[in-house]
């Protein structure tokens, strides 16, 4: 069974006010020839389709579109909806368009979506969890513990009953613990929306969602295939791709990738003004790609934006390193941030403001306080 994986394609987004509407028709166009290419059984989407829940007109045309494309293909697909997406307005129409071989999972009501393929190993079952809260989850099980997005991915699986002789593949879009995050991405300070990748032991693939840097967690088959298109400047150094998986008997999964070339490459240059003007120093490169100037002027230039547009049509942000700005940067503690739990910034918080640490009993009440808002 060969099955492409996608996530976060992010239709209608705006990249430093620049639309990207253009670059995702064309990487659509690139999916389609690779799907036409690799003859895949079925696709699997893993949230965040859109970029916001009430999507531009322009997105939701790009979307249809690329349905239309896949049902004329007859090829499967199992989408469901991440955090950017509305979970209501992404399955509009679910019922209707499942008979073109579409499956759109609706929002999440306790039941997780199970479609059964099979081939010549025998059964394979795709399991459909859109992204979840805890209080979603809670509302539907009150009498389960679920007290943070471990429990509630751990609650609303083990309520699919799995069968772990079958091979068993499941589409999800969650932040799995240990994972590698981007600046473009929505998750929250401390983890508190991780969720532990032995919540998926019992399934033979997990097709990811949510982060935008292919990676793997725990093991090769929890999968993130990353976003089709760089979507911030942390994420220059990436190579995008779309991910095959060949499922043979239970327990051979094999997975490959194929890179995806964008309309637009997003990269940074770096240098003098009067440098970076020179022909002889971008002749020959892409100018039309995505750009971030770094000048290493020790004056500022007037209007230097503009006057770079010139050669780099595209420039979408200016920033200067040099002495000046050397000396004046605060240094950053963003890494140590990340490290820490809400609840221990909170209470680094506290003592500054108190001249003391918080008691037990407030550090309870806030991390039931925070769990509550978050959950």
């Amino acid at each position: 069974m060969k099955l492409i994986h996608l996530s976060d394609l992010h239709l209608g987004k705006r990249v430093n006010e620049f639309s990207m509407i253009e670059d995702q028709e064309y990487i659509l166009k690139k999916i389609i020839n690779v799907i036409d290419e690799e003859k895949p059984d079925g696709v699997l989407i893993a949230g965040d389709v859109y970029d916001r829940s009430v999507p531009s007109e322009e997105a939701m045309r790009l979307w249809d579109g690329f349905l239309v494309s896949l049902a004329e293909r007859k090829v499967p697909v199992f989408a469901i909806s991440g955090n950017h997406d509305s979970a209501v307005r992404f399955s509009d129409h679910s019922a209707l368009v499942e008979s073109t071989g579409i499956r759109l999972s609706p929002e999440y009501d306790g039941t997780v979506r199970k479609y059964r393929m099979e081939d010549s190993h025998g059964v394979l079952n795709i399991f459909l969890l859109p992204f979840i809260k805890p209080a979603v989850v809670k509302a539907v099980f009150p009498d389960e513990e679920i007290t943070d997005y471990s429990d509630a991915c751990r609650v609303a699986l083990e309520h699919a009953e799995v069968d772990t002789g079958e091979r068993n593949v499941l589409v999800a879009h969650q932040f799995v613990a240990g994972a590698q995050k981007c600046d473009s991405e929505d998750v929250s300070v401390g983890g508190l929306d991780s969720v532990e990748a032995s919540v998926f032991e019992a399934f033979d693939y997990v097709a990811l969602g949510h982060l935008h840097g292919k990676q793997t967690v725990s093991r090769p088959t929890v999968r993130y295939c990353g976003t089709p298109l760089k979507y911030s400047f942390s994420e220059k150094d990436h190579v995008k791709s779309v991910t095959i998986v060949e499922m043979g008997a239970k327990g051979d999964t094999a997975i490959r990738e194929r890179e995806l070339k964008p309309l637009h490459d997003m990269r940074e240059i770096k240098g003098r003004y009067d440098d970076l003007m020179l022909k002889k120093n971008y002749e020959g490169t892409a100018t039309d790609d995505y750009i971030h100037a770094v000048l290493t002027d020790e004056d500022d230039i007037t209007d230097a934006i503009a006057k770079l547009r010139v050669i780099y049509q595209n420039i979408m942000k200016l920033s200067y390193d040099n002495k000046r700005t050397a000396g004046s940067a605060a240094v950053s503690d963003a890494e140590g941030v990340e490290r820490k739990t809400p609840v221990e910034l909170f209470g680094e918080f506290f003592e500054k403001q108190n001249n003391r640490p918080m008691s037990e009993e407030q550090s309870e009440f806030v991390s039931d306080q925070i769990r509550q808002i978050w959950g």
